[in-house]
């Protein structure tokens, strides 16, 4: 299974992941570790939030993307790309990638909704 992991900082999950445009990818086969394959770091108008293409995606090639928190809205529009979207309380993205391929992925916790810019994380939390 192949899973993009939401990760700003390339070491821990983060939150929000329309707006994230950083992502550790990751290669789990059945019953095996989870190994870093790949890295993206997207332009802007790449993040799931300022992308309006109908053409491909670079999330496109992966089966799930993970992340400490994700919206309604990311969630749909993962799916209509075909893609599985979850959040998690876990903060490693390896153990996070390899518990989702194993079907025991901790769900997200509670965070902070207030933003920067006073207009909510938009998360259905």
């Amino acid at each position: 299974m192949r899973i993009a992991v939401a990760s700003q900082n390339f070491r821990t999950v983060t939150p929000h992941a329309g707006k994230t445009r950083r992502f550790l990818i990751f290669e789990v086969p059945v019953g095996g570790p989870a190994q870093e394959v790949g890295r993206l770091d997207l332009p802007k108008e790449l993040s799931i939030h300022e992308f309006r293409g109908e053409g491909p995606h670079p999330l496109d090639g992966v089966e799930a993307v993970i992340a400490a928190s994700a919206g309604e809205g990311f969630v749909r529009r993962m799916a209509a790309r075909g893609l599985l979207a979850v959040a998690t309380a876990e903060s490693d993205p390896a153990r996070a990638a390899a518990g989702l391929a194993a079907g025991r992925l901790a769900p997200a916790g509670a965070h902070d909704h207030a933003e920067e810019d006073g207009e909510g994380c938009g998360c259905a939390g």
